[in-house]
């Protein structure tokens, strides 16, 4: 019987290339997203993966999210904490609004949505829980207070409730991509991806979002039933 799957912000980027990476490994998926509707409706299209609309920064959305999800599709046994936002700017010039949007969605969003998913996992003695952080959760960026702090956060709460969750037969492991080849990187002005970020990088490339989806759904499989409390660093040799 298939494993179920949720990703969340799992319809558009990296979040997209997981769950397809999931679907092709033979996973049954299900993708939340929080307000692009027309994407999202074009991924179901594309994919026939089904979506579910709320906000991960939420508790109270997340608790139904999730019972939607499992009554529709089937109880959770992986769950790919994706959903993440920027609001970028210097820490001196930075509103609370700006620092908390942020932290709401890039790390109150890990309770939100595995607190629901984790009885059942220990209950049925199998889960997966992967974490999508990053590079900056690691190093640390100049602008990004507010999200380099959510995403070392995300780092620790993996440590954590790996060790909580050995026993049950859960893993949880932490991914931080570096640059990759989004619709919002891509974005960035080709000179300045030329002169200021590609020269940072040991491979001379932005890392594809496939690459990150072949990730996690290796951490998703039996094959790593022996990894947890990692973090998987996939950043072109950026940081080590």
């Amino acid at each position: 019987m298939a494993r179920i799957a949720l990703v969340t912000g799992g319809t558009r980027g990296i979040g997209a290339a997981i769950s397809r990476a999931l679907t092709e490994a033979g996973v049954k998926v299900a993708a939340s997203y929080a307000g692009n509707d027309d994407a999202a409706n074009r991924f179901k299209d594309e994919t026939g993966i089904p979506t579910f609309k709320w906000d991960v920064g939420s508790y109270e959305a997340s608790a139904e999210g999730v019972k939607r999800v499992e009554e529709e599709v089937g109880p959770v046994d992986i769950l790919v904490n994706n959903a993440g936002i920027t609001r970028d700017g210097f820490f001196h010039k930075m509103t609370h609004e700006q620092w908390r949007a942020v932290l709401t969605t890039n790390l109150d969003s890990l309770f939100n949505v595995t607190r629901p998913v984790i009885d059942g996992m220990r209950a049925r003695g199998w889960g997966r829980v992967v974490v999508i952080s990053s590079i900056n959760g690691q190093k640390g960026q100049m602008g990004q207070v507010n999200y380099s702090a959510a995403k070392a956060g995300d780092i620790g709460f993996v440590k954590a409730l790996a060790q909580e969750s050995a026993n049950k037969g859960i893993t949880v492991n932490a991914i931080c991509p570096g640059y990759i080849g989004t619709e919002m990187v891509q974005a960035i002005a080709p000179e300045v991806l030329k002169s200021k970020i590609l020269p940072q990088i040991p491979v001379g490339r932005l890392g594809l979002p496939e690459e990150v989806g072949k990730a996690v759904a290796y951490l998703a499989s039996e094959d790593a039933s022996f990894v947890t409390g990692s973090v998987l660093s996939i950043n072109g040799g950026q940081h080590m």
